[in-house]
């Protein structure tokens, strides 16, 4: 019970901290996805299994809370976090470009799928406006926010690990 209450905190703290600060510093409506960053490294930490689910309740969360399209983010993200736990077994966990290199396919990947996604639903959007626009800066605060992000998972995934 510690433990779903630990990560619940943590997955709210981060949420607000997105939610509430980070929009100061947005450009053009556009800023930092902690929950794909924190998807990615549960995913990295635990395993294609774990990283599906917590893929899929993060965004399911986040598709809550903002309002879009329902199911939207909960596909996205769980797809983010099989891939990512496939590789779990094949990367050094401590590593300081495990997390910075994840943030930089993850976070086209997952906003190529969203796009993927709308334009089959029939929206129409200039692709080279959203490059510029959305994509650019959304890597960049992916990149800055990717480290610190993963030392708060890895240290709350130690804490909250089963001691055997």
């Amino acid at each position: 019970m510690k433990t779903f209450l630990a990560w619940l905190l943590f997955v709210l703290v981060v949420y607000a901290f997105q939610s509430a600060f980070m929009p100061m510093f947005y450009f053009y409506g556009t800023g930092p996805d902690l929950i794909l960053l924190m998807t990615s490294s549960v995913a990295l930490l635990n395993g294609k299994k774990v990283g599906s689910f917590a893929g899929f309740i993060l965004g399911l969360f986040q598709d809550l809370a903002t309002g879009t399209f329902f199911g939207l983010n909960a596909f996205t993200k769980m797809l983010v976090g099989y891939v990512c736990g496939i590789f779990s077994t094949r990367v050094l966990k401590d590593s300081f470009g495990l997390p910075v290199t994840a943030a930089i396919l993850t976070s086209p990947a997952c906003f190529f799928m969203t796009g993927a996604i709308m334009l089959l639903l029939g929206y129409r959007f200039n692709l080279f406006t959203q490059f510029y626009t959305k994509l650019g800066p959304l890597i960049c605060y992916n990149l800055v926010f990717a480290w610190p992000i993963h030392c708060a998972v890895r240290w709350l995934h130690n804490k909250t690990a089963d001691k055997k």
